[in-house]
């Protein structure tokens, strides 16, 4: 498969009044025409700033890129002027954010806020616009096209409105869709709805897309392969089975050995990750997880691990790989991925 998305080395910090915060450190990645990838890790570790950097999203002052590169079919991202990076949003990347109660203006009518991608750019004439937003209303899966149309946010419920968020991202026909955590406010059965649309949204149109969650259960579901992240690095990167079957990161364990099961008695108490996530004002010298980490050597605690190849798609930033390391078997889950989804 072709790369579509390259993304080297990337760095990006915020100034605050406590000074500056390096929220992503040193990621590099790519992303395969026609695949679904996924960014999994808890809260603050990094994900949805990667994700927002690729079309920019973040406001540049705080944020701002400190290393790195961003390559869209081969285009730079990162040194691209406003007036170009606005042929890109929406039309050749399209974003989903993570909670539509908030990211939909509530003053706005649904059908003007799908057609808004196209207004600044005057595409099509207003005939036409309404009928592209019809019609995406209707590949969403929104039947009766025309009242929703002309509904506002608020008359829509939650699910509707996430489909007019995946509808607003589709648009443009774009190349990559990114899905912030699309499920997060949504009850389980209308999750499962969202996720089979995106599924199906990639199959039939054969688009690229990178989710982000810290759900496993919809990494296992939808993605072909993963990136873990944690500390504002990727810690472990792998196929679903590699990161299901065979993983070699105490991170990537204990997000494994956090979640129930079909099999868990109700009585189990479930395996939190002790601790607190590493403070990002001033990063650890060495493993951003040591100071969590059952198996931490002292080296953990002063070197950054080096990236180890399990496989040639299966890598894993943790000194437990080096030659001289002691043996360790992770006490990760033997689960089936269809049990988690």
């Amino acid at each position: 498969m072709d790369k579509i998305l390259e993304v080297k080395n990337l760095s990006y910090s915020f100034y605050t009044y406590g000074g500056i915060v390096k929220a992503v450190r040193d990621v590099s990645f790519d992303v395969n025409e026609g695949e679904v990838i996924g960014i999994v890790g808890e809260s603050g570790c990094g994900k949805s700033v990667t994700a927002q950097c690729i079309i920019k999203l973040n406001p540049e002052p705080p944020g701002f890129f400190s290393n790195g590169s961003i390559l869209y079919k081969g285009k730079e991202i990162i040194k691209m002027p406003d007036k170009e990076i606005m042929k890109i949003r929406g039309l050749e990347i399209g974003f989903i954010f993570q909670d539509p109660m908030t990211s939909l203006n509530p003053t706005m009518k649904v059908g003007k806020q799908i057609e808004e991608i196209f207004v600044q750019r005057k595409l099509y004439n207003k005939k036409e616009l309404k009928e592209k937003a019809l019609e995406i209303l209707k590949l969403v899966g929104i039947s009766d096209g025309e009242r929703r149309y002309n509904q506002y946010p608020h008359e829509l419920s939650g699910g509707m409105k996430q489909r007019v968020m995946i509808a607003i991202a589709l648009i443009g026909n774009p190349s990559i869709i990114i899905a912030d955590e699309p499920t997060t406010s949504l009850d389980v059965t209308i999750e499962a709805q969202i996720l089979d649309l995106l599924k199906d949204l990639q199959r039939n149109l054969k688009r690229t897309i990178i989710l982000i969650t810290h759900d496993l259960g919809v990494i296992a579901k939808m993605c072909d392969r993963v990136l873990v992240m944690y500390g504002g690095k990727i810690v472990e990167r792998g196929l679903v089975d590699d990161i299901f079957y065979n993983t070699k990161h105490p991170y990537t364990s204990g997000l494994l050995c956090s979640i129930a099961s079909l099999e868990t008695d109700k009585d189990t108490d479930l395996q939190p990750i002790e601790g607190t996530p590493p403070d990002l004002f001033s990063p650890p010298l060495g493993c951003p997880f040591a100071a969590r980490c059952e198996y931490a050597m002292e080296i953990c605690y002063n070197k950054l691990p080096l990236e180890y190849n399990i496989t040639h798609v299966h890598t894993t930033m943790c000194w437990l790989q080096h030659e001289l390391a002691q043996e360790v078997v992770l006490p990760c889950k033997k689960q089936l991925i269809s049990e988690v989804v």
